[in-house]
């Protein structure tokens, strides 16, 4: 999946280049490849598919020469996960009607590859044989409040667990609690499960949807050469597969999981990644100088110099026409600010 705005990682993350096309790290690997890297170790290039925006197929095919036009399912409008991977889901049956199929962010970090590459292994594995919604699940470290979390009901199958309950984000007292627990695992948003069971999820939970691909049914069985866009998703209910299906399945079993990973979704989460000086401050494609300052995140689009003096727990990024300088304890307001800017200067600066 990798239709995504990014839109938490203004000014870096643009509509027109999103976080999942930036090189965060300066690897020289954007996310989108490096989560790309790490699957073609597990399956065969030609069986790694792409839900994204029609807008972001060339900057793929950029990134990504490897891949045929026919891996990119596009979508024309923005309709959330549950839409996407029904959109998947239908294309790769019609290549493979008993596929096991891995659901993946393009943008998250996988620090122990060898250990993600275990998981996903043993998770296909529990897939072909059980009739199974799989979630990963990663144990917690902190009491996180920007993850969704997972109760684990403790019976196992192979141990693997069974879900009692999804959570949303939940506020600093409550993770404190599901950290104390032992129960509760942080969300990572990937997920494994055979093609058919899946489906016959759709067909329970959100039919809407599965109605609406079934009137395009003949498309998914036509090779495309160029642009594979399913015209369905205007249509589709805006909503994630989290809600519309894993929170009211009864086959939902999670693999609790140790393979060093962050979603990547905030600066915050970004600042706690990188490396630090003595006094907490990072600093990503840039040299700075920091006088007084403690706990803060600089970010420029190129190598400039950046003096800080007195600023504490702030972000400072800065990319093409946009600077911002934001606390970093209230981050979660760049969304507003995102739409604020564009409705006072229009979208040349988002």
């Amino acid at each position: 999946m990798c239709g995504g705005l990014g839109s938490r990682f203004w000014p870096f993350s643009k509509e027109n280049k999103p976080k999942q096309f930036l090189d965060f790290f300066g690897t020289g690997r954007s996310l989108l490849q490096s989560t790309f890297d790490r699957f073609k170790k597990i399956v065969p290039v030609e069986n790694i598919y792409f839900v994204t925006n029609d807008a972001y197929a060339d900057t793929i095919r950029q990134q990504l020469p490897e891949i045929e036009y026919n891996q990119l399912l596009l979508e024309p409008i923005r309709r959330n996960t549950a839409p996407a991977i029904a959109f998947a889901s239908f294309r790769i049956r019609a290549v493979n009607p008993n596929s096991n199929i891995i659901v993946a962010p393009s943008d998250h970090l996988i620090l122990n590859e060898d250990q993600f590459e275990g998981d996903m292994l043993k998770g296909l594995e529990f897939v072909s044989k059980n009739d199974v919604l799989l979630t990963l699940g990663i144990k917690p470290s902190r009491p996180e409040t920007g993850y969704g979390y997972i109760q684990v009901e403790g019976k196992n199958m192979d141990g693997i667990q069974k879900v009692k309950a999804f959570t949303e984000k939940p506020n600093l007292d409550l993770a404190r609690k599901f950290l104390q627990s032992g129960e509760f695992m942080w969300n990572s948003g990937i997920f494994i499960w055979n093609v058919n069971s899946i489906i016959d999820a759709f067909k329970k939970y959100l039919p809407d949807i599965i109605h609406k691909f079934n009137e395009g049914k003949e498309l998914f069985n036509t090779p495309a050469e160029k642009k594979f866009i399913d015209t369905s998703f205007p249509f589709c209910p805006n909503i994630s597969i989290d809600y519309g299906i894993l929170e009211k399945a009864n086959n939902v079993y999670v693999n609790i999981s140790n393979f060093g990973w962050s979603d990547l979704g905030t600066w915050g989460a970004l600042h706690d990644l990188s490396e630090r000086d003595s006094d907490n401050n990072a600093q990503l494609n840039c040299k700075t100088l920091f006088v007084e300052s403690s706990d803060n995140i600089v970010a420029m689009s190129d190598d400039k110099l950046v003096v800080v003096q007195g600023l504490d727990d702030y972000i400072v990024a800065e990319s093409d026409n946009v600077l911002l300088i934001c606390k970093k304890s209230e981050e979660q307001r760049i969304k507003h600010f995102v739409t604020d800017v564009k409705f006072r200067y229009g979208d040349e600066y988002v």
